[in-house]
């Protein structure tokens, strides 16, 4: 898998798979354009990645769910390198809550970040996949395509992207730009300590893992990596329109 001369974007790249990815891509040579909004630890990731690949990312601090900041993003890249090779729509938040004491607030919260900027910034760099006949992989989840209690904003936001990963394969096939998602199970980052978990709760979340995962376990962010480099990949030229589970078993799996 090699990525030289390519010109990769990783949405909220400052943390967790993204940081996973960003890393695991500069290994292989990407020309890299990370945006996020925590600025230090964005700069922590271009650092690392620059040591890695001898260049130096392009940083963009940016907030996908902003419309402003998709269309700046997009305006920087044309300037900076007039092409886009691959877009890995990343950014996501997660929050807990079930029907009876759930949101509007959480609802438009997640919505518009898992699902609204995702869909704006895929209609902004399109035409620059046309041109370079590049591909997409956009980042669902286990929640996607297998149902959960007490996240079901979070599950109807991964489930949208997988149905607009498979509509936006066919519509952009006959292109030849092609568009996947990885669908991971828990992954050790921080993103549900955001969600609002307590490091009490987290470390018991983690050991139920062993129980939920068939592999016995969480991954880490690098295997979630090393599939999206494979789907954003030559290695996977006559892929589009999958979802796949990186999930260590779990989808497969129902209570007996």
């Amino acid at each position: 898998m090699d990525f030289k001369g390519k010109v990769v974007l990783i949405t909220g790249a400052s943390s967790g798979i993204g940081e996973g990815t960003a890393k695991y891509l500069a290994n292989l040579g990407a020309t890299l354009v990370l945006t996020g909004r925590n600025v230090s630890n964005l700069n922590q990731v271009g650092a690392a990645c620059e040591a890695i690949s001898k260049q130096k990312p392009l940083l963009l601090t940016a907030d996908v769910s902003k419309e402003e900041d998709n269309a700046r993003v997009i305006e920087e890249i044309v300037a900076k390198f007039s092409r886009l090779d691959v877009l890995i729509n990343n950014a996501g938040i997660i929050g807990s809550g079930s029907i009876e004491d759930t949101s509007l607030e959480q609802y438009d919260e997640i919505m518009n970040t898992n699902v609204r900027a995702v869909y704006h910034l895929t209609m902004l760099a399109v035409p620059l996949l046309i041109e370079s006949k590049g591909n997409i992989v956009n980042v669902s989840s286990v929640a996607g395509n297998r149902s959960f209690p007490g996240i079901l904003a979070y599950g109807m936001s991964k489930a949208a992207i997988d149905q607009f990963t498979r509509c936006t394969a066919l519509e952009l096939a006959p292109k030849q730009v092609r568009v996947n998602a990885v669908n991971p199970g828990v992954i050790i980052t921080d993103i549900h300590k955001r969600g609002g978990m307590d490091e009490q709760a987290y470390a018991a979340f983690l050991e139920k893992c062993k129980q939920t995962h068939a592999l016995g376990r969480p991954g880490v962010p690098e295997e979630v990596a090393a599939t999206i480099a494979f789907l954003a990949s030559d290695s996977a030229s006559f892929i589009t329109g999958v979802t796949l589970n990186v999930d260590g078993g779990r989808h497969a799996m129902c209570p007996r």
